[in-house]
């Protein structure tokens, strides 16, 4: 196995996330300006899995798309050579076309992958797609702003 592009000390460098939310757990691959490839281990510890669903755990949409978007922070991050401070964050200011394929459960590995489709006027826009095993598990468009805060 090859060393990550980014392990998990680089990305909580770089990402504001922390427990329970961080959802990407290694970057794989990065083009810059182009892609990413991360992977997120999805294990029965998460706490979303006590209730959703306790005689059936499935990972929830939303946080499948959150770990999209965490993904393509990075992505931005490592095109535009920001190193973010904790007054940046990037904001969700769009989901278009969410569509979900295949549940997710304990155990899986999600593959999240991210393309920048366009940037303008401060606002990125990635088309990404999550798979599990080469099988699409969600895609969607994603749109989003970093800001500095404080």
């Amino acid at each position: 196995m090859t060393a990550p592009v980014l392990d998990i000390h680089k990305i909580l460098a770089k990402l504001p996330h922390r427990y329970p939310i961080l959802l990407v757990d290694r970057v794989l691959e990065i083009e810059k300006g182009v892609h990413i490839k991360a992977v997120k281990n999805v294990t029965i510890n998460e706490p979303f899995f006590m209730g959703h669903f306790p005689s059936r755990p499935v990972m929830p949409g939303v946080m499948m798309l959150e770990a999209l978007a965490q993904a393509s922070a990075l992505l931005s991050f490592e095109s535009d050579g920001i190193e973010p401070g904790d007054d940046t964050v990037v904001y969700f200011v769009g989901i278009d076309g969410a569509r979900f394929k295949r549940p997710v459960e304990p155990g899986d590995q999600l593959v999240l992958e991210s393309w920048i489709e366009r940037a303008r006027g401060g606002i990125v826009k990635y088309r990404s797609r999550a798979s599990v095993d080469g099988e699409t598990a969600v895609e969607a468009e994603l749109m989003c702003t970093m800001r500095k805060v404080r």
